[in-house]
């Protein structure tokens, strides 16, 4: 149990000039070790979509059975958040950091050297408990090295690594297995998280746990509430529609389509940009409305799916639509984030973390769904169908959820207005 120190401490003196100067300088060298390992995490999520069709080869297995190498690796984040990162929390977070970062390198130094498809799937699952621990709790320790008025942009540095792991990373790293082979990536990948361990050995201070949370067993009952509960299935939902659908777009893209294995990291390239896009859109009105900016986008969504399918055979509108895929998709990522912590008050850490394991549970789901069709005769273009499905129920959800909320408040109205 996490015990909340209610003294006042004494006043520090104010830092001189040169001692600020060196505190900032620390602290940006933390948070760049944090960023490394953020993108070490991103890429190894996200890079195996664009080298899907190598994978396949090589293990002899087929496009959908290497998909699930995605879908396993988004549902081991779960147990990965849920379980792991709670006991983690009591321990120092650089502590916790390096642990999480070990189990990271370990998976993709199994997975680049799996002799088969079982092999591979186990690095996955391995590399994936780093996941949403990492994330969850380098937040609250990112946060923790800055002032208050610079905690949010702290916040971003430590998925910023995420973000160029998806604008830079995913396609270099394509680029990189169809030259070098497929298993060079993940070789490339266990040294980024050596290099992360490194920079959180030397560059991270010791800290204590957070201080301002609940009970452990508080905190579960917080993510339990109606609204948390309800967040939690929209985010899965929501985003499990986008990246069912993004996880076989290399095939689309070859077979379909018609590009060439040459185009398709530079096709990645448009949809990182589209992703950096959306995140910054995305932030910026989840800051203003966070509800209508996920009410909105949900809407938009779903008809950017379909219409990535509708244009498939066209090479010029599927490179649009394959850009507003990557800026609409990851619009809805502050916004979820936003709503979820919103209700989760005392338990940020590992509401954070439980967030990204709903999306990664959407993920799972959106994968399945996708293989399933693909393995079911349906074409390459089935993916799109099943994405947009997974995200019509998500605004389904949402629209009721607001429509709850309403009913709620103008009761509560009704009983306080004057007699």
């Amino acid at each position: 149990m996490t015990h909340t120190d209610n003294t006042t401490p004494p006043t520090a003196p104010a830092a001189s000039g040169s001692e600020a100067t060196a505190n900032r300088r620390t602290a940006a060298a933390a948070l760049l070790a944090l960023s490394i390992g953020g993108f070490g995490i991103g890429l190894t999520e996200f890079v195996i979509a664009g080298l899907l069709t190598e994978v396949a080869t090589d293990l002899d297995v087929t496009v959908s059975q290497a998909g699930h190498l995605v879908g396993g690796y988004a549902l081991a984040v779960v147990p990965g958040a849920v379980v792991i990162t709670p006991l983690l929390m009591r321990r120092p977070p650089k502590y916790a950091l390096v642990l999480l970062l070990a189990f990271f390198v370990m998976g993709n130094t199994l997975s680049a050297s799996a002799p088969n498809y079982e092999v591979m799937l186990t690095g996955r699952i391995i590399a994936a408990l780093a996941h949403g621990g990492y994330f969850g709790i380098g937040a609250v320790l990112a946060a923790s090295l800055v002032p208050a008025h610079r905690k949010a942009s702290a916040v971003a540095a430590l998925f910023a690594g995420l973000t160029i792991a998806n604008v830079l990373g995913v396609p270099a790293g394509t680029f990189v297995g169809q030259q070098l082979g497929w298993r060079s990536v993940f070789w490339l990948i266990s040294l980024v998280g050596l290099v992360a361990l490194a920079g959180l050995i030397t560059l991270v201070p010791r800290t204590r746990p957070e201080q301002n949370q609940l009970p452990i067993g508080r905190q579960f009952r917080t993510l339990a509430g109606p609204q948390v509960l309800t967040s939690l299935v929209t985010t899965a939902l929501v985003f499990g529609g986008m990246f069912g659908t993004f996880t076989y777009v290399e095939p689309l893209l070859r077979d379909v389509t018609g590009y060439s294995a040459s185009a398709i990291p530079w096709l990645l390239v448009l949809f990182g940009v589209g992703l950096f896009a959306g995140n910054l859109i995305g932030g910026r009105a989840a800051d203003k409305h966070p509800d209508n900016a996920v009410l909105v986008l949900s809407i938009l969504l779903p008809a950017v799916i379909l219409g990535l399918g509708s244009v498939a055979a066209l090479p010029l509108p599927t490179a649009v639509m394959l850009t507003l895929l990557g800026a609409v998709g990851f619009a809805t990522v502050p916004g979820l984030q936003a709503r979820v912590l919103r209700h989760a008050t005392g338990a940020a850490t590992l509401a954070s973390a439980t967030n990204i394991a709903a999306f990664n549970l959407g993920n799972t789901l959106g994968v399945s769904l996708a293989g399933a069709a693909i393995a079911g005769g349906h074409g390459l273009r089935s993916p799109t169908v099943t994405g947009a499905a997974l995200t019509l129920l998500g605004l389904a959800l949402i629209v009721v959820a607001r429509l709850a909320a309403r009913r709620r408040s103008s009761r509560r109205a009704e009983v306080s207005a004057p007699r």
